[in-house]
């Protein structure tokens, strides 16, 4: 039978569940009163066996060994009862039943007797009722018919060790309800701090829209409705040079409204896939942009580390290899993700692209990656320029 921790031990063929059977939740103060008790009872067994005066001479050594052996038996016996195995814990049981025959054969029956109890409690607690029931029955009758009993007296013995072994089973059964109870809570505050944690980043892009992507929105419109008026004016210097700049000062608005809208994407957990992104990236930029292997969803600070290292690579383009190809390729490997910016570079260009390398934004992006676990390299090979991470997924 499968081990199942929400298993209810409530029907007549169920296990008891884990958390029945374990010592979880058990005070320190009852775990030493079980020890205590069980020492008692080892020291009962051996006091019984030593005053049948059948184990004398080199048989005085049986009965510690017999104890140590119910000891191992014990704990083998808790072990197969968790795993929820039928018939190895009922052999284990019938070890131990059978070790009590032989005491009651060699005519040491008090101990007998405390170990055929001990194993029908232990089948009432820890087996199925409807096998547990019956097989603490027949152990427990077997001191009527290895001992001088009455049958009265033996009826009376067996309806108390079952009994005993009942209420400890419903006491395990309280125990293990509430701590799957609190397992449940647990999970409801987890899942009632994530809510609250998706309601407070919808909050944070709210803010971030109202304040920065619309005061970026106004930007633009301005600076647009600067360069139409500034192109209605006469050529000259002067002209060329403002226009230039605002020229760029749009474009900057742009990547920033750009990179707004990608950070309250992030933060409402609507992220587009990377390799949409790139592509659109990559229409934008005039690079080519190629996606191998089967694709998979990343995680937030995954896809982001992609998005920024693919936008620093293309920067650096920009700035040092204008009018170079690139080539943009996104690989889903087993394990990780990776991304690599390739430029054809441009003859006059060695030098600046060798100290690109070293640049801080790279260097940002090389730590961003180390923190999520990959790896980030830059450097010249041939006349282009190479970025390449990898990032574990």
């Amino acid at each position: 039978m499968g081990s199942q921790t929400t298993q209810s031990s409530g029907g007549l063929t169920a296990w008891p569940s884990e958390e029945d059977l374990s010592r979880l939740g058990v005070p320190r103060v009852r775990m030493v009163i079980d020890i205590v008790l069980w020492l008692g009872v080892g020291v009962w067994i051996l006091w019984g066996a030593y005053a049948s005066r059948v184990f004398g001479g080199a048989a005085a050594a049986v009965p510690p060994l017999a104890l140590v052996a119910v000891t191992g038996a014990a704990e083998l016996y808790d072990r197969q009862t968790q795993r929820h195995r039928l018939l190895p814990s009922l052999g284990v049981l019938g070890a131990v039943t059978l070790l009590a025959t032989g005491a009651y054969v060699v005519g040491a029956p008090h101990p007998g007797a405390i170990l055929l109890i001990i194993c029908g409690v232990q089948a009432t607690v820890r087996l199925p009722l409807a096998v547990g029931l019956p097989t603490g029955a027949v152990i427990v009758s077997l001191h009527a018919v290895l001992g001088e009993v009455s049958v009265r007296e033996q009826a009376v013995v067996s309806c108390g060790v079952l009994a005993i072994g009942y209420m400890l089973r419903l006491d395990a059964q309280a125990r293990g309800s509430g701590f799957r109870l609190l397992a449940q809570e647990r999970a409801a505050r987890a899942a009632e701090a994530e809510s609250a944690a998706l309601a407070e980043r919808a909050r944070i892009a709210r803010e971030i829209h109202d304040v920065l992507a619309h005061s970026l929105s106004a930007q633009m419109v301005h600076l647009e409705a600067a360069r139409l008026l500034i192109e209605r004016e006469p050529q000259g210097a002067f002209r060329d040079g403002v226009l230039e700049r605002v020229v760029a000062a749009r474009g900057m608005a742009r990547e920033g409204l750009a990179e707004t809208r990608q950070a309250l994407s992030a933060l409402r957990g609507d992220m587009a896939p990377v390799e949409d992104y790139l592509r659109e990236l990559g229409a934008v930029e005039r690079a080519e942009v190629q996606v191998s292997g089967e694709r998979r969803k990343l995680t937030v600070d995954a896809s982001q580390a992609v998005r920024r290292v693919a936008q620093e690579a293309l920067t650096n383009v920009r700035k040092h290899a204008p009018g170079a190809e690139v080539r943009i390729l996104l690989a889903y490997a087993p394990g990780e993700v990776a991304l690599e910016v390739r430029d054809s570079g441009r003859p006059d260009a060695r030098g600046e692209l060798a100290a690109t390398g070293a640049g801080y934004g790279l260097l940002g992006m090389r730590e961003r990656a180390e923190l999520l676990g990959g790896t980030l390299e830059a450097g010249q090979e041939g006349k282009g320029f190479v970025v390449r991470l990898r990032m574990p997924v």
